[in-house]
Order: C-alpha cells, then structure tokens, then sequence
C-alpha cells in the first residue's frame, strides 16, 4: 500500500478504535467502576478469569497494555516503510523493559519480569536473559552490559530516557518535510514538560542542588559538564524552562503563581500551607498533551501525525486504566484516584 493510500486507511481505522476507546468523555466510564470485575468486563469482551481479586489488577493492566501494543502494531504495518518516528515511539517500550531487567537482574531474581512485548521491532535480545551483556550486544544500548547495583539504578535509567529522548528528536526530524513542523512542535513541548517533570522530582522529592539537577536533564545541543553557570542551557530549546525554576522555593507560592506553567500547579489556598506537588504538575502536563494529541489527530488526517498522536492518546487511555485497577486494588477512594489520574472527572476530557 503506497503511503497516501495506507494513511486513508490508518485514519479511518484508528479513528474507529478511538470512538471505542475511553479517551474523552468516554474516560468517565472508567472512573465510574465499582470492581475489578467490573472494569474487567467493561474492558475485555472474554469472561474475567478465575484469579484472585489481589492478582486481577496486574492481569487487567498487562492485558490493556498488550491490546494497545498489538493495535498500534497492527495500524504500523499498514505502511510499507512506516517513518522512523513511529517506530521509535514504539522502541519506548524496550526502554522501560530494561529499566524492569535492571532492576530485577539487581536484586538477585531468577525469573523475568513481565515486559511489553513488541515483537520483531524489538531491539533487544530477550532470549538470552539474565546475561544483560547478550541481550543489549549490537544494539543502541550495548553500553549497558553489567548488572546496576542499586545506587546505580537512577542513573542509568535517567541514561536510558536521555537516550531515547534524543533519538525520538532525530527520528522526527525525518519526517517528510510537509508534515515535519507538526511533530516537532509536538515533540519539544513533551520534551520541555518532561525536563520541567524532572527538575520538580529531584529537587522535592531527593532534594538535590540546581547544579547536579541541571546534568540530569535534556538538552538539545550540549550536555553540561562543568557546572550551571558555564553550561550555556539557560537558552536551550528542551532545558530552558526547566532551568529557570531550579533556583524557586518548593514550599513557597510566591516564587510560583506567575510562573509561566502556572495553571498546571496544585491548588493554594491563604493561609494554608503549600508545595509544589510534582505528581500533580505531571498529571496536568499529560493531560494538556493528551488533549493536545486529540486535536491534532482530527486535524492532521493523512498524516504522520495520526498514528503519533493515536499512540499518545491510547498511551493516556492506559494510564487512567491502570490508576483505576491501582485504586480498586487497594481500595483507594474514589476521588483520590481521579487526583491520581488527573485532578477531576472533567480532567480526562
């Protein structure tokens, strides 16, 4: 199928799925369950499985990911030579399949963990577990070839996402020229917000300095290496932003309501004592660029931009399926895992 033809047919195909799927209004259904049972059947179209209620989360998760998986597989091989871009969403996963490994290979565990399968797009050896070396030989990761010890574990998981960051930026620079705007405007704001989500992690919850936070971040053209003052990022195209808060006070809302992502913040109310939430701002910041995809899927049809947007839409549908299965779980309030997944009902929209 030739590439104007097959993007027609991804269209019209993965426009069908979404009106099924639970993006949208659609996503109050979800959070509307009272049961894992129930959301099983809301979910699947086979009988929930004879597993006890405690194992029934994890099934309903890693089922929901491998429907999502194969789906988008499915509408990829549609195009004869799909552009890299989409292939390497994809790879993400083969990314944090190794974030699972390392983690598991560390703490001494004889069986694998459960990894998304994604099949022959696959860069990784999985065959040859536990020997890491084998399994990322002649890859882009080769380099993590030893078992992590556990203080190396943030490390090298930051490497693994700085990894992919930089090349889902390269591979988007090759889409055709007609559409190549789209998914890089598309692409530095995730990256932007991503850093922004960062920076808020390591300074509140490890309480790290401004300077050890600015060498953990993205940057589009230099690493720093010698320090903030002489790393030239405060006008990077990825890192400026994130940069420019590191020296604000957590806990003080001052240094906050003029911020320029100030609407992603968590409420403050005088008199009552606040901080910035970081869990909070990230949720906000993947709900704008849910609704960001969402647009832009109707908007560009016949394009790369389709199936970009389709997975990142379907990659939020997930996440609010496993905050749901999470909380039911755990028997979480109601209200609690809607803050969880985005703030309010009216937040999955």
């Amino acid at each position: 199928m030739d590439r104007s033809a097959a993007s027609a047919y991804v269209y019209a195909k993965a426009s069908g799925m979404l009106a099924k799927s639970f993006v949208g209004t659609r996503a109050e259904k979800l959070f509307s369950v009272k049961s894992l049972h129930e959301l099983y059947g809301l979910l699947f179209d086979d009988e929930v499985p004879a597993v006890p209620e405690n194992m029934l989360a994890k099934v309903i998760e890693i089922k929901a990911q491998n429907r999502f998986i194969n789906q988008y597989i499915s509408l990829l091989e549609n195009y004869s030579k799909p552009d890299e871009v989409l292939i390497t969403l994809l790879r993400s996963y083969d990314c944090e399949n190794l974030k699972e490994i390392g983690a598991a290979l560390c703490y001494r565990e004889n069986v694998m963990p459960e990894l998304a399968d994604i099949g022959s797009y696959s860069r990784i050896a999985y065959k040859y577990w536990p020997d890491l070396a084998a399994m990322t030989a002649n890859s882009s990761v080769s380099w993590y070839n030893k078992i992590p010890q556990s203080f190396e574990q943030q490390e090298i998981d930051q490497r693994l996402d700085l990894q992919y960051i930089a090349h889902l930026w390269q591979s988007a620079k090759k889409v055709p020229v007609s559409e190549r705007q789209i998914i890089l405007s598309f692409v530095q704001k995730e990256i932007i917000y991503q850093n922004i989500i960062w920076a808020l992690r390591l300074k509140v919850f490890y309480k790290y300095d401004a300077e050890r936070i600015a060498g953990m971040l993205a940057y589009e053209k230099n690493t720093p290496t010698e320090g903030l003052g002489r790393c030239g990022g405060k006008t990077d195209l990825f890192a400026h932003d994130a940069l420019a808060i590191l020296e604000k006070e957590p806990d003080l809302w001052e240094s906050w309501y003029d911020w320029k992502y100030a609407n992603f913040l968590n409420p403050h109310e005088d008199g009552v004592i606040w901080e910035i939430d970081p869990c909070w701002v990230e949720n906000m910041m993947r709900r704008e660029m849910s609704r960001q995809a969402l647009r832009a899927f109707h908007k560009f049809p016949d394009t790369t931009m389709v199936l970009f947007s389709w997975f990142k839409i379907k990659q939020n549908e997930l996440g609010y399926i496993r905050s749901v299965a999470e909380g039911l779980r755990l028997n979480v309030d109601a209200d609690e895992v809607l803050i969880a997944a985005g703030a309010t009902l009216s937040s999955a929209n």
